[in-house]
Parts: structure tokens; C-alpha cells; sequence
């Protein structure tokens, strides 16, 4: 689904593995409704943060949330600030250049193009898309000009504003401003992109990797997870 991420640090040789912790911090944007935001307690909440509660309850780990921007989400990872990724992250070759991926918690999710008029320019005009996103990378593979923000609802207002003819991103994180706004429409075909979404680790953490990809596993064997993305995303596809 999303997100190709420039640039990385290096990880520091003081750096503690999740596995010798006694808490497993997670990461996440918290700004990337409905997979995860910040409700008007001030917590995560959203698909990801039942989802990670629920995996961190079948690995038998204490968990806490961390929210983190996006634009730093992989090299603060990698530099040991938090101990996974879980934030809508599609699973990329380049990002698993960097670090290492559980398997797919939602399956290849469509990319999807809004704009304001039926004939909006989305191959030649001016598109906008998130900072670091698979949608960013496609829109430079086109002959688009690319208009970039570091939040998604940014994206989106471009479009509303005019500074944009089109954007791109996830369409289960349109949708529901193409249904709330009589303004905003999709355009064109859906774009296939990524290889579904999946928790990030650093590459030298295989046991907690291990430890949520088993978890992951379990919850698709008793379709507690099939229930959840149904519930939470539900023009995403599912598994069977």
C-alpha cells in the first residue's frame, strides 16, 4: 500500500534489541485514518492500534505506543528510538533494503486517484501525494509534476485548493472524503501498488519479528484478522 521512504540511519552499536526489553515500543503516525490517528483522548487508536494490541496480546509482550512523523519513521526505527513499525507501511524491495518486514497484515491494497473534475490531468498535470509514499515514487515514474506534502490530508487539500489537478494515495484513505465531499471524486483507474502491509523491524531483531509474524499468522488461521479489516477497512481486500 504505501510508502518508499529516503534516506536511513545507522544503527548505533549501543542500540538494545526488542528482544532483551521488557517493553516492545511501536510505531506509528498516528495520522493516517483509519489505519491510525490520535483520538480526542489524545491516544492512538484506529485499525492498527486493535490490531497491535491484539498481536501484542497473542506474543505474550508488553507493549506502548510511540507516534512518530512520517518523513523519519524507518531511520528512527533503525536508530532504535521505537522497536517496530506498524503504520500502514506497504512492503517494499527498497525498503527491505533497510529493514526487515513481518508478513502482510492487509493484503495489495489499490492506489487511487481524486480529483475535482472527471477529466483531470493525472498522466500530464500537476499530482500531489504524502512525502516518502509508493504513490510519491509512482507519480515521478509519470509524466505528472509531483507536488509533495508531509501529511496525507494535505494531499488532498491541494486538490480542493487548485495547487493540485489530481491526487494520489490509498483509496480505503479516500474514500471517505470522496463520499463526505461532493466535490472530490475518483478519477481514472485504481494503480496497484506494493506488496500489501506489514510491521517493520530493525534486520538484527529476527526474534520479535518472529514473534508478531507468528501472532500474525494466528490471526489469519482463526479469521480474527479477515473480521478486523472488514470492520476497520472495508473497501480494502481481504483475505479469504
Amino acid at each position: 500500500m504505501k510508502r518508499i521512504l529516503l534516506g536511513t540511519a545507522l544503527l548505533a552499536a549501543s542500540v538494545v534489541t526488542a528482544s532483551a526489553q521488557d517493553v516492545i515500543r511501536l510505531g506509528t503516525e498516528g495520522a493516517y485514518p483509519p489505519y491510525n490517528f490520535i483520538d480526542d483522548s489524545g491516544e492512538v487508536a484506529g485499525f492498527e492500534r486493535v490490531l497491535g494490541d491484539e498481536l501484542c496480546k497473542r506474543a505474550e509482550l508488553t507493549c506502548e505506543w510511540v507516534t512518530n512523523d512520517w518523513d523519519s519513521i524507518i531511520p528512527n526505527l533503525v536508530s532504535g528510538n521505537y522497536d517496530a513499525i506498524i503504520a500502514g507501511m506497504s512492503i517494499t524491495a527498497e525498503r527491505a533494503e533497510k529493514i526487515a518486514f513481518s508478513q502482510n497484515y492487509v493484503p495489495p491494497s489499490p492506489s487511487a486517484y481524486v480529483g475535482l473534475t472527471e477529466d483531470a490531468d493525472t498522466t500530464g498535470g500537476v499530482v500531489a501525494a504524502q512525502t516518502g509514499t509508493i504513490q510519491a515514487d509512482h507519480v515521478t515514474s509519470t509524466d505528472a509534476s509531483l507536488l509533495e506534502y508531509p501529511n496525507p490530508e494535505e494531499v488532498v487539500a491541494a486538490v480542493r485548493s487548485g495547487e493540485a489537478d489530481a491526487a494520489l494515495a490509498d483509496k480505503d484513505f479516500l474514500t471517505p472524503f470522496v463520499e463526505n465531499d461532493g466535490d472530490l471524486m475518483f478519477v481514472g483507474d485504481d494503480v496497484p501498488l506494493g506488496d500489501g502491509i506489514g510491521m517493520g523491524f530493525r534486520q538484527s531483531d529476527d526474534e520479535t519479528r518472529a514473534k508478531f509474524d507468528a501472532a500474525i499468522q494466528s490471526m489469519k488461521d482463526d479469521g480474527t484478522l479477515k473480521a478486523l479489516i472488514t470492520e476497520w477497512l472495508p473497501d480494502s481486500p481481504n483475505f479469504d
